[in-house]
């Protein structure tokens, strides 16, 4: 087992029951946008987002912190014993996006119950250092929370496995090489709560922040400085090269890459392309350069790292959802 290290305190102990409680929603605002574009000249308005379309969670906005976003969707797979969970971490750069866009019905048809969580963007936690710290570390909160509801969700709370896209592949692959995040001598029970992972499969994954090993795989990369950086410190890319002898200290806490060890679960890459190792790339922010670097450092390990990408030959599973499933339904 990896040490246990003392909590970072995150100040979430906060008594959270009456805030759980169903917010009134909200009449949509009309949207003046349409008319404009009617206009000569006026630009269309922008395509709302698509989401999937999922049964109503068994719990919604559920709150595990004391943030806006600190919020989590749990759906319970209907089962007569305890069953596995999909903890969805969204994408978006750590800057945008929301816990409505996994699609629930897969997992529920095999048995497993789904957890969807929010967090604080980084553009909200600009005093948190290193920024990046704020939506890590929410989402450890919120798995200390799942793991909390074991009995009175009926999950099981040693078969949890994460997943997402871009930025919260890159947050799933941080909790599920991190050191234990549980402090068991916490006066707080959510605190004592363990925060690893039995495996992850993710989707365009950034697996390193940090910057020279991203150059060094892909030279066009333009990503990833706002996680150490604010705005106003981080013009381009270049800037965070030179920023790196400074940040190291936070590259060897939060790049997932940083933190691989011989006893961390099984993980799933999935990337739209093939490797091209060394070369630009059309969306280096993407690449699978990320995850065949990931692979071979895994194998060095001894940890499980099985790569798919569209267009591979190797036979693998086609997706997260179904690594996941096999995965957390093992043996069971």
């Amino acid at each position: 087992m990896k040490p246990i290290p003392a909590l970072l305190a995150l100040a979430l102990a906060l008594p959270l029951a009456a805030q759980n409680a169903k917010a009134p929603t909200k009449k949509p605002a009309a949207k003046p946008a349409a008319k404009a574009a009617a206009k000569p000249g006026a630009k269309a308005a922008p395509k709302a987002r698509s989401y999937p379309k999922n049964p109503p969670p068994t719990a919604a906005n559920f709150r595990y912190g004391p943030a806006e976003r600190n919020v989590m969707d749990f759906w319970q797979a209907k089962s007569d014993k305890p069953t596995p969970v999909l903890f969805f971490i969204h994408g978006g750069g750590w800057m945008g996006g929301d816990k409505a866009g996994i699609d629930v019905k897969p997992y529920l048809a095999a048995g497993i119950s789904v957890a969807s969580i929010n967090y604080r963007y980084i553009s909200q936690a600009q005093e948190v250092v290193p920024p990046v710290k704020a939506p890590l570390h929410d989402a450890a909160r919120a798995l200390q929370t799942l793991r909390s509801k074991a009995a009175e969700w009926n999950i099981d709370s040693k078969r949890i496995g994460a997943s997402g896209g871009s930025a919260g592949a890159c947050s799933s692959l941080w909790l599920a090489f991190h050191p234990d995040l549980a402090d068991p001598n916490s006066s707080d029970p959510i605190a004592r709560q363990s925060t690893r992972l039995w495996c992850a499969a993710v989707s365009g994954a950034q697996t390193t922040l940090d910057p020279q090993q991203m150059r060094e795989w892909t030279p066009n990369s333009r990503y990833g400085g706002h996680a150490f950086l604010k705005k106003e410190d981080y013009p381009n890319f270049d800037a965070f090269i030179a920023a790196r002898p400074k940040i190291l200290p936070w590259i060897a806490e939060y790049s997932p890459y940083a933190l691989v060890s011989s006893d961390d679960p099984p993980v799933y890459l999935t990337y739209g392309g093939p490797p091209n190792l060394g070369k630009d790339e059309k969306d280096p922010t993407h690449s699978a350069n990320f995850g065949l670097m990931l692979q071979k450092h895994c194998q060095a390990n001894g940890v499980t790292c099985i790569l798919h990408y569209n267009g591979t030959t190797e036979k693998v599973p086609a997706s997260n959802a179904e690594f996941l499933i096999a995965k957390l339904k093992e043996g069971l």
